[in-house]
């Protein structure tokens, strides 16, 4: 959050499920002077679910970003908003380049940078990954058969499930690379590191 404060955002929600009264209790209703809202599972709903309970929170902005709880992502929010909006975008992934082509998929893109597929098998040496950082159309959101799709309360992956139903609608899905840092926390290895990079951004 203090990433995204410092960007200009002025307003989370945060989709929290287990121990989610730790997390309420430690923040309360801000944090730096952003406002805080929670959008709460009494069940695991999914990476889509998850999202699908939190939209009744942003309904009266004109775009929002979706952010991966698991990752984080140094991502320039004023080039990415611009990209979306010049491509008149519904979604806009965040890319990164990768070498662990056996870890991440790649993503199809064609010449305009408008993504064709999803989890491509890397056939070369580095890949475009999604890194978890979403600028994301409001109104794009909320107009179409997302609700009868995707009802709330309904256990549904973002991946599999909300992505591909938005690209086989013909969604205008974009993807912009990023070269800021790329942290997931998927693995032991990458939570350590996590450690200093957070104990680093404290020290600034």
């Amino acid at each position: 959050m203090d990433y995204w404060i410092e960007q200009g955002v002025d307003r989370f929600v945060l989709s929290i499920g287990y121990l989610h009264e730790k997390v309420i209790e430690h923040f309360g209703d801000a944090y730096r002077g952003a406002k805080l809202e929670y959008a709460i599972e009494d069940t695991p709903l999914g990476t889509g679910g998850g999202l699908m309970l939190a939209l009744g929170k942003v309904s009266d902005t004109k775009s929002f970003v979706l952010l991966n709880g698991d990752t984080y992502f140094a991502v320039d929010l004023q080039r990415l908003a611009q990209f979306a909006c010049e491509k008149k975008a519904d979604w806009c992934f965040s890319l990164f380049n990768t070498s662990n082509t056996q870890r991440y998929l790649g993503l199809g893109l064609d010449q305009d940078r408008r993504i064709t597929q999803l989890g491509v098998k890397a056939n070369e040496a580095s890949c475009l990954a999604n890194g978890g950082v979403y600028w994301v159309n409001t109104a794009a959101m909320l107009q179409n058969a997302f609700s009868i799709q995707f009802p709330v309360g309904t256990k549904t992956s973002l991946e599999a499930d909300i992505f591909q139903y938005e690209l086989n609608r013909g969604a205008r899905i974009f993807g912009l690379e990023s070269d800021g840092e790329f942290l997931d926390i998927g693995i032991p290895e990458d939570y350590e590191t996590s450690f200093s990079l957070f104990k680093k951004g404290n020290q600034r």
